[in-house]
């Protein structure tokens, strides 16, 4: 059976999760949470519903595994100085110490996915499947001015 790309990024990203779940299990960390402060590393300081747009999940959805990660002590929350009602995140110094370990853990795992194919054809994949997430990218934007 001939599957879509569709089915075939959806169930390949799904098997990711789950075996980087199994990886991460003594951390607490999972791999939702590790792609939180993934885009936290990079956008430090990023308010709260920015950041819920930047991973599209809903803004409650943000607020619960933020919470979780301030338990965690490995983000905090500072009061914003331009807008007292808005909070901005960090991650802290135990999240960067995790940060190590876990991106060793993920090169690996990606490795292992990813064994069998040179290092040509790593960056072909990665380039075709960065071109197809721009592509749908733009599309929800378009359909999203559309709709206003």
């Amino acid at each position: 059976m001939s599957e879509t790309i569709g089915f075939l990024l959806n169930d390949t990203a799904r098997l990711f999760r789950r075996s980087f779940n199994a990886r991460t299990k003594g951390s607490g960390i999972t791999a939702l949470q590790w792609r939180l402060i993934t885009y936290l590393k990079r956008h430090e300081g990023i308010r709260q519903g920015p950041l819920a747009e930047l991973i599209e999940v809903e803004p409650i959805t943000l607020s619960r595994m933020v919470d979780r990660l301030v338990e965690s002590e490995l983000v905090e929350r500072r009061a914003d100085p331009a807008d007292r009602r808005a909070w901005r995140l960090y991650l802290t110094p135990r999240a960067g110490d995790l940060l190590g370990g876990m991106r060793e853990m993920a090169d690996a795992l990606t490795g292992e996915a990813t064994e069998g194919l040179s290092d040509a054809e790593r960056d072909q994949l990665i380039d075709l499947v960065e071109r197809v997430r721009a592509n749908l990218s733009r599309r929800i934007c378009q359909k999203e001015e559309e709709t206003v």
